[in-house]
C-alpha cells in the first residue's frame, strides 16, 4: 500500500471515529435534556408526551395531602392561572411548604396528574428560577386582562341569553 493510500485510510478512520463519538454525545445529551413548563403550558397541551419534564409554580394553599403510607403526597402546583395536580412518593425537601415555590420533575399521566420523581423547593426567600418568575408574571398579566374583558357593559346585562 502506498503512503498516500495509508494517509487516506487513517483520515477516513479518524473521521469515522469522530462521527461515532459525536452521535454518542448528542444521544446522551438528548436523553438527559429536561425542559421546564408552567401549569398553563401543561393545561394547553404543550408538554412532551411520554417524556420527563419539569413543572414549576406555587404550591396551592390547602392542597397538600399526605397518604397513610407516610411517603405519598398529593398537592397542586399553580401559576395563578391554571392548576396541575401532582403526586410524589418520597421525602419532601425541608423547605417545601404550601404557598411557596416548587419545581417537580416527572411525567404527566393520561388523567392529567403529574407523577413526580423529584421535588425541589425554593431555597431562599428572594430566589425563584427565572422561568418560573417570568411564567408567574405572564399568568398574572393575562389573568388581569381576562378579568377586564369579562366586564359586561351597562344596558346589556340580562340580554345575553335572549334571541
Amino acid at each position: 500500500m502506498k503512503p498516500r493510500h495509508k494517509r487516506f485510510t487513517f483520515i477516513g478512520l479518524g473521521l469515522l471515529v469522530l462521527g461515532v463519538a459525536t452521535v454518542l454525545i448528542l444521544n446522551a445529551f438528548q436523553s438527559n435534556l429536561v425542559f421546564f413548563f408552567t401549569p398553563t403550558q401543561v393545561a394547553s397541551g404543550e408538554v412532551p408526551q411520554g417524556r420527563s419534564f419539569r413543572i414549576g409554580g406555587m404550591v396551592e394553599d390547602g392542597s397538600l395531602v399526605r397518604e397513610n403510607d407516610g411517603l405519598t403526597v398529593r398537592f397542586i402546583v399553580t401559576d395563578t392561572a391554571k392548576r396541575v395536580p401532582v403526586t410524589y412518593k418520597g421525602i419532601l425537601p425541608d423547605l417545601f411548604k404550601e404557598g411557596k415555590g416548587a419545581v417537580a420533575q416527572g411525567k404527566l399521566n393520561a388523567d392529567g396528574t403529574f407523577v413526580a420523581s423529584e421535588v425541589l423547593a425554593k431555597h431562599d426567600e428572594n430566589y425563584m428560577p427565572p422561568e418560573a418568575a417570568e411564567a408567574l408574571a405572564k399568568a398574572k398579566a393575562s389573568g388581569a386582562q381576562q378579568s377586564k374583558s369579562l366586564v359586561v357593559p351597562q344596558g346589556r346585562q340580562g340580554r345575553e341569553g335572549s334571541l
